[in-house]
């Protein structure tokens, strides 16, 4: 067409992705662009935008840090006014423009630990709530304010009723009502002033007195979130926000410690008369890891837009985009190392958009580009935990599957609640998927509000936190002395002590109904190699040579031997059969170059180890590889 570009030309031309110029075109910053059917056409001589956010940090930079130093990154901040203002902030401001222009009365985003949750919550906390302060200071600079008056008008109107549940994490009720109710007075301290209203009824200002000198009792504090909208909306005149962050948090406590029941009936109480048929509210955000609509916490609650990982909606602002990340390596002088960032940190998929990890980035750039695992070591783990205890055999196979890089396809369900882990089996890919230890590749909606998915592993990361607690189960089984025994035969290369030592800790220790797949044997053989930590580096299911080995063993001391282990397992096998599988397993660490990694970093002399399984009965070969400097 003569005279216009496609969004894919355009994006050749500008050298930018094609989300990126959709993006563009969608916040009118491409003079003369218009959409025609579903796809946007570009004036051929339009100039390419200028990056608004790049043009922000460089005068920021300049102001706040001094010319030529770079602004810190915001680890662990979740005060908007603090991230957007004295650290490298990624706008995610739009999220605000999108909602007005959708409405929904109350919104719940679930999204996992970490993505940017309460940091999105405090921003709107801080665009809408009514202030002494003037807050439009924190906006003026962001792609909200470019958006016009039109969106500019809601800032600052509305008091705000907000609360977070991301530390209520206790062992017993008691405690845990004791600090919800904390909460809930503090929120109250922070609208004081209504004692001092005359709109205020003098019944409503001793119940605020009750609440705030911890009189008022547990019926009361479950009442809290409309007694005080109403009288918020009945002393300015306007009905409040609701925000509510992690509301989920005291929900997976409750499972995991046994006060489910009490907790989930107290948050029912609560969100019902906050959020239900309550006259006194004008909007409600909630945010958690899980919906649990099935608890009827939210029963009846038809005003409840849901916002899950599989839906597209506000996809792109939990997370970093691919440009934002992109854009971040290039404020740090880290463009090089993109191709790092996105194997450890990237493969989320939130609805059609790809995301990062945020916290994980961040990490990174903070940690001098060194890659660790830092999302595993921001909370428990104790869901997948529980998952792989109850695992049957199948979910540990298909587990091992993703763990070697394979995708499966699964039935999804995002109103999963936690007692179905041990009543449902089959609902743990739900839940591994929603918190973030599952991607999904492709989904489908062929009925209700349930998905078929196909799922993955998402990136390196997440694979080093499912052979962590893999490993964990399997430590508990074993006693040091057992471990230290097995560990000797290894090093000295004994293979009849090693292989008598193996089948009878199998035999004195293991149901035959556990010994079931390769799954398990791996995960034995980490956690019997795991207390040789201090003396080695252990690696499982890694890419090396023209393969993936099983297990190695790479020392961290030069005199130390290199030890590689590669494991079958079969079923009912016959002496010869068995012996065939470890003959197997040694020939595939040689034929596929397993030790190529450990020789080129100088290690002398590598043990190698072919063991095969069958239930309770064990072969073991060996061979020795010396390396000349």
């Amino acid at each position: 067409m003569a005279g216009i570009m496609t969004v894919k030309e355009a994006a050749k031309r500008w050298d930018v992705s094609e989300r990126r110029i959709g993006i563009l075109c969608q916040e009118g910053r491409i003079p003369g662009a218009y959409k025609e059917g579903r796809r946007w056409l570009i004036p051929d001589g339009a100039e390419k935008p200028v990056d608004q956010r790049r043009k922000n940090q460089r005068s920021v930079a300049t102001i706040k840090a001094g010319a030529g130093k770079k602004l810190p990154l915001p680890i662990g901040i979740s005060d908007y006014r603090k991230a957007s203002s004295q650290y490298y902030y990624v706008d995610k401001t739009l999220l605000i423009r999108d909602f007005i222009d959708e409405r929904p009365q109350v919104s719940l985003f679930t999204r996992p630990r970490r993505f940017g949750k309460t940091l999105n919550m405090d921003m709107l906390r801080v665009f809408f709530e009514k202030t002494d302060e003037d807050t439009s200071v924190y906006f003026r600079d962001k792609k909200i304010w470019a958006c016009g008056e039109e969106y500019r008008r809601y800032q600052g109107k509305y008091p705000v009723i907000y609360i977070t549940f991301k530390d209520v994490k206790f062992e017993t009720w008691n405690d845990t009502y004791d600090m919800v109710s904390k909460i809930l007075r503090s929120e109250f301290q922070r609208h004081s002033e209504l004692l001092e209203s005359e709109r205020i009824s003098p019944y409503d200002k001793k119940y605020l007195t009750q609440v705030l000198g911890g009189d008022a009792n547990e019926t009361d504090m479950a009442m809290s979130l409309l007694n005080l909208s109403r009288m918020l909306h009945e002393h300015h005149g306007v009905e409040p926000i609701i925000i509510i962050d992690e509301y989920d948090t005291p929900i997976q406590q409750g499972h995991m410690l046994g006060y489910y029941d009490q907790v989930v009936g107290f948050m029912r109480i609560l969100f019902s008369g906050g959020l239900k048929d309550n006259s006194h509210l004008s909007y409600g955000f909630l945010t958690g890891i899980l919906r649990v609509a099935k608890e009827s916490i939210f029963s009846g609650l038809n005003n409840l837009k849901i916002n899950s990982i599989l839906d597209h909606r506000y996809s792109e602002y939990f997370g970093f985009t691919s440009d934002e990340v992109r854009e971040m390596a290039a404020y740090y002088g880290a463009e090089e190392k993109y191709d790092e960032i996105c194997e450890w940190y990237d493969g989320y998929r939130f609805g059609r958009t790809e995301i990062f990890n945020p916290w994980s980035v961040i990490g990174y750039f903070s940690n001098e580009c060194i890659p660790r695992a830092f999302w595993q070591s921001t909370g428990s783990n104790d869901i997948i935990g529980e998952i792989l205890a109850n695992a049957t055999p199948d979910i540990m196979e298909k587990l091992e599957a993703i763990m070697q890089g394979r995708s499966f396809v699964t039935h999804i369900d995002t109103s999963v609640i936690y007692p179905q882990i041990q009543n449902n089996p089959s609902s743990i890919y739900s839940f591994l998927l929603v918190a973030g230890y599952l991607k999904a590749v492709t989904n489908d909606q062929p009925f209700g509000g349930d998905y078929m998915c196909e799922v993955a592993l998402p990136n390196k990361e997440i694979s080093y936190v499912y052979s962590k607690e893999i490993l964990a189960r399997f430590e508990k089984m074993i006693s040091p002395a057992v471990a230290i025994a097995i560990q000797e035969a290894i090093y000295t290369m004994n293979v009849p002590v090693l292989q008598r030592r193996l089948e009878s800790f199998l035999l004195e220790t293991i149901s035959f109904h556990d010994a079931a797949n390769e799954t398990f044997y791996h995960g034995l053989v980490l956690g019997l190699c795991a207390m040789m930590e201090g003396s080695y580096r252990i690696s499982s299911n890694r890419e090396a040579g023209k393969g993936r080995f099983d297990i190695q063993l790479l020392p961290l001391k030069r005199q130390l031997p290199g030890v590689l282990i590669e494991l079958k397992a079969g079923k009912d096998c016959s002496e010869q059969k068995l012996e065939e599988l470890a003959d197997t397993a040694l020939a595939q660490i040689n034929d596929r170059q397993y030790s190529v990694e450990m020789a080129s970093q100088g290690v002398k002399t590598i043990l190698k180890y072919g063991i095969a399984f069958s239930g309770k009965d064990v072969r073991v070969k060996a061979d020795t590889e010396t390396n000349e400097e």
